[in-house]
This record gives structure tokens, C-alpha cells and sequence, in this order.
């Protein structure tokens, strides 16, 4: 019998049996892989698992999402600048003023005299000449006036002749009573006869220059009414055309304090005269003998030229704007102009060639916030890490210029990081200035606007 506790030997397979999986039938005694007895696959190697692979390139995509994701904040966090080159032109600076034309010398022809219009021998537009009458009043109470004046002379005269007889009569009597007292020794007459024959002849001779007195008052007020009888033709003082007519025949004329205009007249409408308002920011660039264009609303395509003869000293205050009155000569040979017209000149101040130009959205730029390279790659990390307070604007490096005009301009360099750089501006026509001194040269590209950076 076979002791129980002694292990049963394994019995060797037959001769080419297959051997089953996991055995080595090269170790006696070896133990049998339960898998194989239940016939169930090997399991697999981790490096062999696909979910482990998924698992690793899930990890990779939200890595490179990351990283992407802070390069785009870095890029969008850099300020975007629009930038011009510098160049040199020429540059014009103008003063642009409205006004309106007038006649070099305007006429305003009107009455001493009131009464009615009994004739007008002109119309508007007619070319009159120096003397032509225009308009005749009526006359009659004129004549009426100028009969009682010569009446009233004439009578002066009268008691000129009169008073004369009475002074050679005082003058006879007192001479007879000389006589006589001569001839008596002054016995006859008495002291009292003979001073009452000088007072006589005293008086008489007084009356005389009265008379006298009165023909030449007499002879002035015939004098005036014949004047007052020439104005009731009125006359032309000047060559010219006839702008306005304001009376008719039958209108009655009252002058009382001041001449009833009847008519306007332009001297010479060949020559006009453009008044234009310059404002007082401009008056400074406004010489005499300044060339200048102007355009009318009749003719917007045509340029009409000019030239400055007058700028007044005297300011002018219209909705609390002050202006000064400037005077421009205007040919009109061919007569297209008229007066009143509205115009709006162009006056040349000054002229630049060959200029360094920048412009002015440059001068008025400033950065808002200064780019920071060192930040754009700080990646994820720099997000929390703290940093020290600063400024974000940088100094002007004209800030302790000693000119008053001195101001700055931003450059971009190729690194992209703002560089602000000194000039002298001069003189500007609204859209570009010149630059008259400083560091800026030709080539450089200058700020003119910052984009806001994207969220």
C-alpha cells in the first residue's frame, strides 16, 4: 500500500502529448497554472494597454491647450500700435475766414430836403456818370420860399437907404450947431442942444448898421433857399452803377435828423473788396500783401484769387467769438462777382519746403500702458506671482526741456517697445506739422494710435 502522506509522484505525458500551457515538463513536481486548467487567456502588460496610451495623449492635448491658451493671453496682453514713417515735404499753413463781398467804395446818395418826389430819372444797375440828376423833388414851395426871401431883402434894402438919409440928416444938424457955437464963443446954442445933436447922430448911424445887418441876414436866407432849390435836383457825386433804389415817384421825403437814403452806388464794380472775419487764433499768421483763394456759392468749382490790402486792429464780438476785420482786393474784370456774396477765402500764411513732417496724432499720442516683454513669456507661472507696483507711463524725455515748444514723439523700434523721443515742432496746417529741431530723423516710425489690447 501506498503511504497517504507521502506526495504521489507526477506520471510523465505520453510520448507526443501536447503539453499543456504553463507547465514545464522539464521540473518534476512543478504546480499547474489554475488559468490553464480553466483554459483563460494571459493578461496583458500595462506598456500594452491602449487605455493607458489614451490616457497619456488626453494629458499632452490639455498641456498643449494650456500652453496655448497663455501664449494667446501673453500676445493679446502686448498693446498694438499704428505707426507712420517720417518724411519730409512741403507744408503750407493756411487761415480759412468767412466774410462777404463789398464795392471798393459804396455811395449812399439821399435828401437834405423833405417833400415829394416828382421825377426819378434812374433804375438799378444803371451806369450813371459824376453830375447826372437821379431825382427831382418838388419845387413849388421852394419858389414860394425864394419870392419871400428876395421880398424880404429887398426890403432890407430900403431901410439901409433910409437910415443913411437919417444919419447924413444928424450929421448936417449937429455940423450947423458947431458952426454956430464957434461963431458965438460958445454962447449959442447950449451945451444941452449940442449933445442932443451928437446922440441924434449916434442913434442914426446905429440904425444904419442895423439895416445893413438886416440885407446881409436877408441876402444869406435867399442865399439858402436858392441853395435848398439846387438839392431838390439830386445829383450824382461819382462814375458808377446803381445797386439800390428804395424811392418812386409820388413818395413823400421826410429828412428830419438824419438823410433819407435813396440810392446806393457802387463806384466801380471791376474792382471789389472781400471782408473777411479771421478769428483771433488765427490774426497772428495774417500779413498784409498775403495772397489768398476764395470760392462763392455761385460758382463752387472756381477758384477766385485775392490778396490781403488791410487787417484791422479793432476786434469785432459776435456770440462771445472775437474776430478782426481783414480787407481783400478782389479783380472782377469780367463782372461774374457782385456784391453780398458770401465767400469763404483760403488764405496762404506760410510756406515750407523740404521739411521733416510728422503727424499730428503723433504729438497728441501718449501710451496708456508700457509693454512688458518679460511679462508676455512669464507663462503660467507669472500669472501668480506677485509683482511690485510701478508706473505704467513712461517719463517724456522732454520733460526737462528748457523751451516751451518742446514736446515729445513715440518711435517703435523693432524690439516693439516704445521709445519717446524729443522734438520742436513748428508750424501746422491741422493734419501735419513740421518739426523744426530735436532727435527725429527721417525713416523713424512713429506712434500715432494704440489698439486696445483683447480681453
Amino acid at each position: 500500500m501506498t503511504d497517504p502522506k507521502l506526495p504521489i509522484p507526477a506520471t510523465p505525458p505520453p510520448a507526443g502529448a501536447a503539453k499543456p500551457p504553463g507547465a514545464n515538463p522539464a521540473e518534476p513536481g512543478a504546480e499547474v497554472d489554475p488559468a490553464t486548467l480553466l483554459d483563460e487567456p494571459l493578461k496583458r502588460a500595462w506598456y500594452r494597454r491602449p487605455l493607458v496610451w489614451a490616457g497619456v495623449l488626453a494629458l499632452l492635448l490639455l498641456m498643449g491647450g494650456i500652453w496655448w491658451w497663455q501664449a494667446r493671453k501673453a500676445a493679446n496682453a502686448a498693446p498694438v500700435y499704428n505707426t507712420q514713417t517720417v518724411g519730409r515735404g512741403n507744408l503750407t499753413l493756411t487761415v480759412t475766414a468767412n466774410g462777404t463781398l463789398q464795392p471798393t467804395r459804396s455811395i449812399n446818395i439821399g435828401s437834405e430836403l423833405s417833400g415829394t418826389v416828382l421825377k426819378v430819372n434812374v433804375d438799378v444797375n444803371d451806369q450813371i456818370k459824376k453830375g447826372q440828376v437821379l431825382l427831382v423833388l418838388d419845387t413849388a414851395k421852394l419858389g414860394d420860399q425864394i419870392l419871400r426871401s428876395q421880398a424880404t431883402l429887398s426890403a432890407a434894402s430900403a431901410k439901409v437907404e433910409q437910415t443913411q438919409a437919417t444919419v447924413a440928416e444928424a450929421a448936417a444938424s449937429l455940423g450947423r450947431y458947431e458952426e454956430v457955437a464957434q461963431l458965438s464963443g460958445g454962447k449959442v446954442p447950449s451945451k444941452a442942444e449940442l449933445d442932443s445933436a451928437r446922440a441924434t447922430l449916434k442913434r442914426a448911424r446905429a440904425d444904419d448898421a442895423s439895416a445893413q445887418a438886416g440885407v446881409r441876414d436877408a441876402r444869406a436866407a435867399l442865399s439858402t433857399d436858392q441853395t435848398n432849390l439846387s438839392k431838390a435836383s439830386i445829383r450824382s457825386p461819382a462814375d458808377g452803377v446803381v445797386l439800390t433804389r428804395t424811392v418812386d415817384p409820388g413818395n413823400a421825403v421826410a429828412a428830419s435828423l438824419q438823410a433819407v437814403t435813396l440810392f446806393t452806388v457802387a463806384e466801380d464794380l471791376r474792382k471789389l473788396r472781400l471782408w473777411v472775419y479771421v478769428d483771433e487764433a488765427d490774426v497772428s499768421a495774417v500779413k498784409l500783401g498775403q495772397s489768398a483763394n476764395f470760392t462763392v456759392s455761385a460758382y463752387l468749382s472756381r477758384q477766385f484769387p485775392a490778396r490781403i490790402t488791410r487787417v484791422g486792429f479793432g476786434s469785432t464780438i459776435t456770440d462771445n467769438v472775437v474776430t478782426y476785420l481783414t480787407y481783400l482786393d478782389v479783380d472782377n474784370a469780367d463782372l461774374s462777382l457782385r456784391p453780398g456774396m458770401t465767400a469763404t477765402a483760403t488764405i496762404t500764411a506760410t510756406q515750407r519746403t523740404n521739411v521733416l513732417l510728422v503727424p499730428n496724432t503723433a504729438l497728441r499720442f501718449t501710451p496708456t500702458v508700457a509693454a512688458s516683454p518679460e511679462a508676455a513669456k512669464g507663462g503660467v507661472m507669472s500669472s501668480f506671482t506677485p509683482r511690485m507696483p510701478g508706473n505704467n507711463t513712461r517719463k517724456s524725455a522732454a520733460a526737462g526741456a528748457s523751451t516751451a515748444l518742446a514736446k515729445v514723439v513715440w518711435v517703435l523700434p523693432k524690439d516693439g517697445v516704445p521709445v519717446a523721443v524729443a522734438v520742436t515742432p513748428g508750424i501746422s496746417d491741422g493734419h501735419m506739422t513740421e518739426i523744426t529741431g530735436g532727435e527725429l530723423v527721417a525713416g523713424m516710425a512713429v506712434i500715432t494710435d494704440q489698439k486696445t489690447a483683447l480681453k
